[in-house]
């Protein structure tokens, strides 16, 4: 109970789309905030964008107009929509849920 899993990563072109999942195995998923956060080779991991259980929602600004956070409760799944993507969006990405679990991260990477 309580797990995480995403997918939806993959290889995709400057200016593609890709829309990542967040899979939780636990009930009371809608309950909780969710976040995705991002780690590119050699570098920290960095916030993407925050949805509440309530839905409201926040971006980091390098994504902001580009990528949208959202939530289907009713299957305990989240997602991150990412259009007009740019190299430097290339990472690792995780998805945080429920007390603070952690999936085991989906590649991302935007190249020609």
């Amino acid at each position: 109970q309580g797990q995480i899993v995403e997918s939806g990563g993959g290889l995709v072109q400057p200016g593609g789309s890709l829309r990542l999942s967040c899979v939780v195995s636990r009930s009371d998923f809608h309950r909780y905030a969710m976040r995705w956060y991002r780690q590119a080779a050699g570098k920290e991991r960095e916030w993407v964008a925050f949805i509440a259980s309530t839905g409201n929602t926040a971006y980091d600004d390098s994504v902001k107009g580009r990528f949208t956070i959202s939530r289907d409760n009713t299957k305990n799944i989240g997602y991150l929509q990412m259009n007009s993507l740019k190299p430097e969006d290339t990472a690792v990405y995780y998805c945080q849920a429920l007390d603070g679990r952690w999936g085991q991260g989906t590649q991302v990477t935007v190249s020609s």
